[in-house]
Formats: C-alpha cells, structure tokens, sequence
C-alpha cells in the first residue's frame, strides 16, 4: 500500500512511521510519502526516519514532496496532520484567548475556533486536490480540531473519511488497568468500551469485560479512581456523581475557574513553549552538518512533550506527575495503521465482529445514532472497520449531563463551518459567543477583531 501523510514535515510523523516498521504483516505500507511546504522540515523529519530503519531492509520507501499534485496520484490512504500558522499559530490562538480573559487551549474555545477558521479553507483546497488526483484514497484525519475537520472533508469528498484521535483509547486503557486488568488490550476479545460524544467531548459510560460492566465498581473505589489520570483530574467525587469517566479535555469546561487562573499564571502558554521547543529540534537538525543523532533529539523532545502534556490541567487540579505508561506517546498511529489494514481487507475478524471487521473509537457522521444530531453531524463512537467501509455502533441516547453540552457545542462546530466555507463573519462571531468557555457577546465580538487582526489567514472574515 502506498501512504501519503498531509504534514509530513511535523513533529509527530516518526510515530507513524514507527507503527509501519513494526507492521510486518501481508498488505502492509510499503511506501510512505512525506508531503510539506517546507522543504527545510521535511529534511529533518527525513533524517529522524532514516536512522529508524536502519537495518531493516524491507522498510517502506520514504519519499519527499512540496506540491500536492504531485503527492497524491496512485496513494491508498491519505493521513492529513496539517497545522495551518505553524505552532507559531497555536500560541497566538491562546495569547489572545488570554489576553481576553478566557482560556485559551488549541481544540475548545476561542482558540480552537480561531484554529478551525483558518484550517478549513486549507482543507477545502485539500480535498478539491483529492477528488482530481485520489478520488478512490480513504482519507484518515488527524487534522485538529478533528471533529470540525472530519466534518468538512465528510462533506467534500463523498464519505470516504474518517477522523481519529488517540484520547478515548488512552481514557479506555488507563481505566481498564485502575479496574484490576492492566494486561487487556482496550479492543481485544472480551473488552466493550460505550463512550459517546463529539471529539474532545466524550464520556466513557460502560467498561466490560467477558460481558461485565467493570465501570461501576471502578467508580464505587475513590483509592482506584484516583489511581489513574482522569480521576486524579477530575477527583472521585465528580466521576462518582456523574457515574462516568469524562475525556481529559472536559477538564476545561467542569473546572473552568481553575483552568484559566492556571494558564495565566503560567510563565509560557502550551502552544508558546511547544514552539520554542519545536523551533530548537529543526534547527538542531537542520543542515547536511547537524550534529548527533536526529533519532535521539527527537526522542528527548518528545519525551519532554510527553511529560509537560496538560500539564496547566494538573497544576489545576494540584500538581501530579503523569505515568510513566502514559509518557510512550502515540497511540493515534496505531489506531490509524488498524484502520488502514481494516479497510484493505488485509486483516482477519476481531473476535464477536464479522470477517476481518475491527472494532475502533472513531469520528463518523452520526447517522442516527444519536437522536438529537442530524446524521451529517460528525460524533466519536464506537464503529466497526472492515473492507466494505465503516459504520458506527448502536449506541444509547446521550444522558442528561452530556446532551445539552454536545448540542450547545456541534451548533458552535456549525457555525464554524458555516464562517469558513461562506467567509460569514456573522457566522464566525455566532460561534465564539455560543460557546460555553467564552461568557460573554461583548468578549466574542473583541477576540473576532483580535484574531482576524492578527492572522493573515483570517482575512475573508474582516
């Protein structure tokens, strides 16, 4: 199979193509093509690659490109990680989010609509390129804000997309091990996972095992709750009330106060200091003259990643160091390999799903599955892979907590869209005043002006 990868220059592609060397089986990626507009980052992530296979004589060919044409033609699945403003982007998203008084994290609120206004032109442009030079390629998205994103390719291209994101598996693993099975894989024979919501903003509501709902023992045990990340965010009271595990990103909407006292007495934003750093590892690497071993730098910088992950969220909820399980980073990339090898038929039956069908939490359109969103309306659930396409699990109605949330959010999304596809500035200020992390009209109306002041990209809105 041949790969393309959208962002091949970012700091994350050596996770994917880890997952490919590892991947041994028949019907495996055997060319892995990188494509970027900047030549200079794609060199350095070139170099990171080379070093990881070294030795392995059958590892996928890699190869480089900066026009899209010419990336495209012949591809089986296209993986799109774009960063539209660079990391440069994300830290004036949360500056100006603070600088209104609102938090200021890259996917919700403000920042996150800033960021989605600037991504979906780009990815229009990217899929009208798709449909002329890949119209038969799956398109996987990893593109954030991944809902609004999957959303808007779904639209564009025909169905033939999907959007992943590694936090639901990584919330089913963690709460797997606290409820005594540490050794399950989350989608192995045995295991049912019932989380429902939209991306970033979802709930894990049931947890069994050889048809055993282990959730609410785990939830009665305050000790074991708060022996994992999520309960140590979110303390045992809270999930004991809601008889639920909330994704890590809800953090931001149930501890909002917290959140934003933290981000602004925090010396550099997430997005400040991941830029600084991102900025230090390509100009280490760079140049036929770099010194040492690209493969280590940026295992050192990953790592530091890792370990500095949400960390203004843990200093919210009082300070704890994460896991060390939780610092191997990733996840995304194997969930994007599973579905690769689902859709190609290159895999067998998982146990209690038909022929070579893999089970997955994905971002699909909601096609009745939950009642209240229309069927175009992009949800993260559990769905079922194989080689005839991908289709969502039943899944019960959203419960009281979660509905009005979701509804409130999917017509923020709406709007989003509405904004970029039609440059409706009206549009882009219904949004940030509808959402829940931004209190005020008067404040949406002053951090439209300021994005759109400071981003060239957000021109179509002035």
């Amino acid at each position: 199979m041949i790969l393309t990868l959208l962002g091949g220059g970012g700091f994350r592609v050596p996770l994917v193509h880890s997952a490919l060397l590892r991947d041994r089986r028949p019907g495996r990626v055997t060319e892995l093509r990188l494509f970027d507009h900047d030549a200079g980052r794609l060199a350095v992530v070139a170099r990171v690659l080379e070093e990881q296979a070294a030795g392995m004589p059958d590892a996928p060919r890699v190869r480089r490109f900066t026009e899209l044409a010419d990336a495209l033609p012949g591809t089986d699945f296209i993986f799109s990680a774009i960063r539209v403003g660079g990391m440069a982007g994300r830290a004036a998203d949360e500056r100006i989010a603070l600088e209104h008084g609102v938090i200021g994290q890259e996917t919700v609120g403000a920042g996150g609509i800033s960021y989605a206004l600037r991504t979906i032109p780009v990815v229009a442009e990217i899929a009208r390129a798709v449909r002329t030079h890949a119209p038969d390629a799956w398109f996987i998205n990893f593109t954030n804000p991944a809902g609004v994103i999957t959303e808007v390719l779904n639209s564009l291209l025909g169905g033939r997309v999907v959007g992943i994101c590694d936090s639901p598996a990584g919330l089913a693993r963690r709460s797997l091990a606290a409820a005594g099975f540490p050794d399950l894989d989350v989608y192995g024979a045995g295991v049912g996972i019932d989380y429902i919501g939209l991306n970033h903003l979802g709930w894990l509501r049931g947890l069994t095992v050889d048809g055993a709902d282990v959730l609410p023992e785990l939830l009665a045990d305050a000790a074991a709750v708060e022996s994992f990340e999520e309960g140590r965010l979110f303390g045992a009271p809270w999930l004991q009330a809601l008889g639920a595990v909330p994704n890590e990103y809800l953090h931001y909407y149930y501890f909002r106060r917290e959140n934003l006292l933290a981000e602004q007495e925090a010396s550099l934003s997430r997005g400040a200091y991941l830029s600084r750093q991102q900025a230090a590892f390509y100009a280490a690497g760079a140049g036929d003259q770099a010194a040492g071993s690209a493969l280590q730098l940026w295992e050192q910088c990953r790592l530091d990643r890792e370990q500095t992950y949400m960390s203004d969220n843990r200093d919210a909820a009082g300070t704890f160091e994460r896991d060390t399980a939780d610092l191997q980073g990733g996840g995304y990339e194997g969930v994007a390999l599973a579905i690769m090898r689902a859709l190609s038929g290159a895999d067998g039956a998982s146990a209690g799903e038909g022929a070579g069908e893999t089970r997955l939490i994905l971002n699909m359109p909601n096609a009745g599955t939950l009642p209240g969103l229309d069927s175009d309306a992009v949800i993260e659930a559990p769905c079922l892979v194989g080689a005839d396409g991908i289709r969502l699990l039943p899944a019960e109605p959203l419960p009281g907590y979660a509905a009005g949330l979701v509804t409130t959010v999917k017509a923020v999304e709406r709007a989003t869209i509405e904004a970029a596809l039609g440059g409706d500035r009206n549009a882009a200020y219904r949004a940030l005043a509808m959402h829940p992390l931004v209190d005020s009209v008067r404040v949406a109306h002053a951090l439209l002006d300021a994005y759109t002041d400071h981003f060239k990209e957000l021109a179509y809105l002035r």
